[in-house]
């Protein structure tokens, strides 16, 4: 990786005059700025590498696959989970991928984000999972390039903070840090959007593809994957798992998040609504309706006739809502709010049947009967308190739940007496 200083990126003014001088001009002016830390595309394609296991350390994201667990270490790589027995999942390996924060199943190949490039991984030997193809350059809009000395292409991996402090004043006929002379006298980059899995609708046993959380901006229909950019769809013809084809990109709008398909839709939560598309004809997903809501992050799950979405402050969503809303989907044309429930901190959110799990951050994760959704909160099952809940995905009476303390597996056939199968913690050093 490197560093390169010249490019660094204003993020805000810490403090202005904090001498005790009465004169301005002797004042010293104090400023916070990111430097960008780049990688090189080959170092980024050069690290793919299957490990020995490594214990949990930041997990991010899950995929089910069968009797597999996938769990992504946020943008370090891939967890494989044997989950055979669910009172006892057996960590079996690791697969080192940099900027990997998404992945989806179909048969025996894994797709996953490498930063600018796709992955197709063969997972058929789970203790030696290979490289077999890769798609390069396909997320490049997620990222930012620069050509580093001997023109290295490269993308910002990340952003370290520094602080600086200028004596001179620029009022007072200083001279202004050079990284400060843009237009109107301030540069910021922006960062990148790392958004820590979709929610697929819950397959059959007998289907080839699993399922994600309701965080994923990874989904399979059939022979396709979309995928989800900053503002665009992007779709990928998987006839062939082992060989990928990208098709297009479908514009949708900035800040889109996560995407859960059902039927023959896709319900795309973004900052600012739901976007739902039509994909009748798969490879070009076509718009139907947008329910627009207040800035926030925004999670979805549906059936039938309702889509429930999670609304939550967080810096990332620039928002302060936290709440749950139901939407009316019965007309797709024209979904329309039925009610809203306050939350603390609502995250990722699963459903099965009735049974409405919604992860609530640090205040764990609370369990509803959503037979009725004009009385949601009333008919609240459990709250779990004692741990940090992200994501999850309920699927044939087991729930598997993600978070900072690590993943759980409930057994739930019963909701009246909900058993903890077991608890694979994290690692409190970084892997």
């Amino acid at each position: 990786m490197k560093r390169i200083g010249n490019f660094a990126a204003l993020i805000y003014l810490l403090g202005i005059f904090l001498s005790g001088c009465t004169d301005d001009c002797d004042s010293r002016l104090y400023y916070t700025y990111l430097e960008p830390v780049y990688m090189t595309t080959q170092e980024i394609r050069e690290a793919f590498e299957f490990r020995e296991p490594v214990e949990l350390s930041f997990p991010g994201k899950i995929y089910l696959y069968g009797d597999y667990l996938f769990v992504n270490e946020v943008g370090k790589g891939i967890h494989i989970i044997n989950n055979t027995d669910k009172r006892n999942p057996v960590n079996i390996g690791f697969v080192n991928i940099p900027g990997n924060y998404d992945m989806a199943v179909k048969g025996n190949i894994l797709f996953a984000d490498n930063y600018v490039d796709l992955l197709a991984l063969d997972i058929s030997n789970t203790n030696d999972v290979k490289l077999v193809k890769r798609l390069e350059g396909v997320f490049n809009d997620h990222y930012h390039y620069e050509f580093l000395d001997q023109n290295q292409e490269a993308v910002v991996v990340a952003y370290e903070e520094t602080d600086t402090v200028w004596y001179d004043n620029p009022d007072c006929g200083g001279v202004m840090p050079p990284f400060l002379r843009a237009e109107g006298g301030f540069v910021f980059a922006g960062a990148m959007n790392d958004s820590a899995v979709p929610n697929s609708a819950p397959p059959s046993s007998a289907s080839p593809t699993g399922i994600g959380g309701s965080m994923a901006r990874f989904a399979i229909v059939n022979d396709i994957l979309y995928t989800i950019g900053s503002y665009n769809l992007g779709v990928f013809d998987i006839t062939s798992t082992s060989d990928p084809v990208f098709g297009n990109n479908v514009e949708i709008g900035w800040n889109i998040e996560t995407i859960f398909p059902y039927e023959n839709n896709l319900f795309i939560g973004a900052q600012n609504g739901m976007y739902i598309y039509d994909i009748s004809e798969p490879s070009a997903p076509e718009f139907m309706s947008t329910f627009a809501h207040v800035n926030s992050c925004d999670p979805v799950v549906v059936n039938e006739d309702y889509a429930f979405v999670t609304l939550r402050s967080g810096t990332e969503c620039d928002g302060f809502t936290n709440q749950l809303d139901v939407i009316d989907i019965s007309n797709l044309y024209n979904p329309f709010l039925i009610k809203t429930y306050p939350m603390k901190n609502p995250h990722g959110l699963g459903l099965d049947g009735d049974a409405l799990f919604i992860c609530e951050g640090e205040w764990g994760l609370k369990i509803f009967n959503a037979s009725d959704v004009n009385t949601i909160t009333s008919n609240q099952i459990k709250h779990y308190t004692e741990m940090h809940s992200y994501d999850v995905i309920p699927f044939n009476d087991n729930l598997i739940m993600i978070g900072r303390d690590g993943l759980y597996q409930y057994d739930y056939s019963s909701l009246e007496n909900i058993q903890l199968l077991s608890h694979l913690p994290i690692s409190n050093e970084i892997q």
